[in-house]
């Protein structure tokens, strides 16, 4: 898949209105191996900054478990693994919060009237058009699909 493809396919995702970080998750499925469903279920709890309390934006959690299950480590005991996995997503994060100014949801979203609560909001023309939540999933893939190309050299 062309890199702009995953970040194009998680901005879809988001209008047909998956949260943010389903967006992302869902975009890697020819990477990730993970069914729609699976994707979807996994990645749900993530919306809103979790759970709508607008902490780590959901992009970048999508974009964490997409690293987990491409590059990430299983064995509890690989101490050189999980540092080496921390670090690229710690990369990720600073590479967002360079282009984006944060990696928290109400910080992404200031300035955005939004309601308070667990209530998501109805996706609207209006909705869409006060969020950058859109161009935060592409984004957020995009940077992914860079990442991973960088630990593939």
């Amino acid at each position: 898949m062309i890199m702009k493809e995953h970040g194009l396919t998680a901005e879809k995702y988001f209008y047909e209105g998956f949260n943010c970080a389903q967006s992302v998750l869902l975009a890697f499925e020819d990477l990730t191996g993970l069914d729609k469903h699976t994707a979807a279920m996994l990645a749900s709890s993530f919306g809103g900054g979790l759970g709508r309390m607008r902490e780590v934006c959901g992009a970048v959690s999508g974009a964490a478990m997409v690293l987990g299950l491409v590059k990430g480590y299983s064995d509890p005991t690989d101490r050189k693994a999980k540092t080496e996995h921390y670090k690229l997503i710690q990369d990720f994060c600073a590479r967002f919060k360079e282009k984006n100014g944060s990696i928290v949801c109400r910080e992404l979203l200031s300035g955005v009237s939004t309601a308070e609560g667990g209530v998501p909001e109805k996706r609207t023309g209006e909705y869409y058009k006060k969020r950058p939540c859109p161009t935060l999933v592409r984004e957020a893939a995009e940077l992914v699909d860079e990442m991973i190309a960088l630990k593939n050299q």
